[in-house]
Parts: structure tokens; sequence; C-alpha cells
């Protein structure tokens, strides 16, 4: 008797998980048809989607073109890099290397790295790593960061645009070495000025070079590169298997095709300073990490310890980090913890943006419930229009899967 009622029991369950199953998919399949409604005629070429939350992915999708000309379809597997949700990544990484007694983040930066990087106008207060990952440092980025950071992949590039600000391949350098042009004395590009008029610790001001500096910090406490230990603690763990920082850690062949516009075939470009936006990944991998970025926020992490992942969450500014502070729903610079941005509205993540590229991560810290959006186009007033739209129906579909 208790037998069968064990089986009436799981027969139950089954049918119920089947018929919740068939929701699932009734819901997914409109949603599905909502985003090929929105792309259909838009100006974004090709763009992926998903929601998860923290037992995994919901719904992921790709829409559009990954190489408009060879007519190959966008999929929840095509690669591209995402700007700066990259950054987060670092952030994670700092705190696997504190866990492992590599560093402390509020050690001095200078303690690690094989040239000085001091404040000009307040030379006896050291930067630490902690001021580096919540933007407070006084670092800001000069014009060389645009000027000399992105790198073309190939010489010849065909009919693809090669924009203004693009240097030749041959003018990849070293992170450390690009980093000492800048930061240092004695660097070649080094001006005060890339130091603000506020002391470390003092106002917020969002410094790729600083996320770059910090990658670099690691490098130096841990003797492997900001790639390798990245694939090792992070990617490796989560099965994040298609993901990179270099075109030779990916398959070039999945990789999608960047536009400067619905028309225009972007020529592939490299970072120097690569770890601040150059993560090359599909939603369906970032989806992994974003499930387990969750995961850690309530307490259930596996590549971070419990404390680690509180202090990635621990919110580090204050208005007097901020000049003009919005409380807009998803502005990830009110507030910081490590590399990790939040918003006034318990929204947690990042945004990124680079050449031919736009990009969305967020959860909701009261549904555990995140989505992601990763656009291979310019954004121009249609293109922002349309992503706002996708992002909007993730919004409406995120509570019903």
């Amino acid at each position: 008797m208790i037998a069968k009622k064990i089986r009436l029991l799981f027969l139950f369950s089954l049918c119920m998980g089947n018929t919740y199953a068939q929701e699932n998919d009734s819901i997914s399949n409109k949603l599905t048809k909502e985003l090929e409604q929105i792309s259909t005629n838009g100006p974004l070429v090709g763009f992926s989607v998903a929601i998860v939350n923290e037992d995994g992915t919901l719904y992921e999708n790709g829409f559009g073109f990954a190489d408009k000309k060879a007519n190959k379809q966008y999929t929840q597997n095509t690669l591209q890099n995402i700007g700066s949700i990259s950054k987060t990544f670092i952030g994670v990484a700092l705190l696997k290397a504190q866990e492992l007694g590599k560093l402390q983040l509020d050690d001095p930066i200078n303690d690690y790295l094989p040239f000085k990087v001091v404040h000009p106008k307040f030379k006896n207060t050291e930067i630490t790593i902690r001021q580096l990952a919540s933007h407070t440092s006084g670092i800001k980025d000069p014009s060389e960061y645009e000027d000399k950071g992105y790198i073309l992949k190939d010489f010849e590039n065909g009919n693809a645009k090669v924009s203004d600000n693009f240097l030749n391949p041959d003018e990849m350098m070293p992170l450390g070495d690009f980093l000492k042009a800048i930061l240092s004395e004695d660097g070649r590009w080094y001006k005060k000025k890339t130091f603000s008029k506020y002391p470390p610790g003092g106002m917020f001001n969002y410094s790729n070079i600083g996320a770059g500096l910090a990658a670099y910090v690691l490098e130096r406490a841990t003797g492997i590169s900001f790639s390798e230990f990245t694939k090792k603690y992070i990617f490796d763990p989560l099965n994040m298997s298609d993901s990179g920082w270099s075109f030779e850690a990916i398959d070039l062949s999945m990789h999608s095709k960047l536009y400067a516009d619905p028309d225009t075939e972007l020529a592939f470009y490299m970072l120097v300073n690569y770890p601040d936006g150059g993560l090359i990944t599909s939603v369906h991998d970032l989806a992994k990490y974003l499930s387990e970025i969750i995961k850690g926020y309530s307490g259930n992490g596996k590549i971070l310890s419990e404390e680690s992942y509180r202090m990635l969450f621990e919110p580090r500014l204050t208005d007097q980090n901020h000049k003009d502070r919005s409380d807009n729903e998803y502005n990830d610079e009110y507030n910081m913890g490590v590399f990790m941005g939040m918003s006034a509205k318990g929204q947690i993540g990042h945004t990124g943006g680079d050449p031919g590229v736009a990009t969305h991560m967020f959860f909701n810290e009261q549904t555990k419930t995140g989505k992601l959006l990763l656009v291979n186009t310019e954004l121009d007033k249609e293109g922002i229009q349309e992503f706002i739209a996708i992002w909007k129906a993730l919004i409406a579909y995120e509570g019903k899967l």
C-alpha cells in the first residue's frame, strides 16, 4: 500500500512536471515570437538573450545575423566580446586571489607593481586594490586609452570598416607596458591630468585603465596571467568552455561579425587593456556565470566562499563619493562592490559597450532572477529603441518562466 502510494505520488508529480514544462514551453514560445517581431526589420543585426535564476538558465536564444552577408544566424552559442561586463570577472578573480592568500584588497598596489603608480596631487596617499575595484582610485582614462588601446586583428580587412583609432597588429603591446606608459611618471604617455583632483578613496570616477591595473596587480601577485587565472578559477569550474580573452582562445568560426551600422561590418579588433572589456563569450556561457553570481548572492555559490561573495556585493560608495548620483533602475554606477555594479532599485550587474558591441547583465536582488542581452551592432538612436524594447520584453517574461 505504501509503495502504491509512493508510485501514485510519483506519477502525480511527473504529470505536474509535464504540465509545468508545457506551460513553460508556451511562455518561451511567446517570448521568442515577441523578440522575433521586435528584431524583424530592426537596426540591430544580431543579438542574444537569456533569463536565469540560481537553478540555471530558464530561457536563451539568438536572433538576427552573426554574419549578415553570409546569412549566418545569431544563436545562443554565437560568440562576441561583451565590453565592460568583463570587469565583474576581475572582481571575482581578485576575491579568489585573496582566498588563496596572494593579496588583500586593502593592500597598496605598489606592493605588487614593478613600476610606481602615485597620485601626483596626493603623493603620500597610497592607492589600494579596493579603490581600483570601486573606481575611487583617482585614476581617469586619458586619450591614449582610446587612441592606443584598440588593435586590429589583421593587417588586411577587406571591405570591413577600420575605425580611425584602430591601430595595426604590430602595435600590440603587453598589458603591463601599456599601463606603465600611461601611469608611471617616466612613462611615455604619462600626464598629471590622468589623475583627478580628488584623493584615492575619494570621488567615484569610472576608470577602464584602473580596471586593467587591478587585473595586472593580480597577475603580479599570483605569478600567472589574468587570462590563465580566470580560466582556471572561473571558466573551467563553471564549464564556460567557449569563453576566452583572445581570438586564439576561442573558436573563431563561432564569433559574430560586429557592425558599425546595419550595413557596415567592422574589422575585428583586440584590446590592449583586455581585462576591462575584452572577454569573448556567448550568452549560453555567460548565463552559467550569471546563475553562479546569483547563487553566490544567496549564499550558495561554488567558485568563491560565502565571505568572498559577501565582499563582492558589499556596497562601497556613499553620496560623498558621487557628484551626481542617478537613481535609474539599471544604473550600475550608483553603488559598487568589487567591480560589481548596483543600482538604487535593487538591480545588480553591469553594462558594457565597445565598437559594435552593447551588453546588459543584471539580476534582481529580490526575485533572484537575472537577464542578459548581447548585441553585435553599434547603437544609434533607433538601435537604442530596439535595445530597450528587447530588454522590456525580458522584464515582462522573467517572472513567468
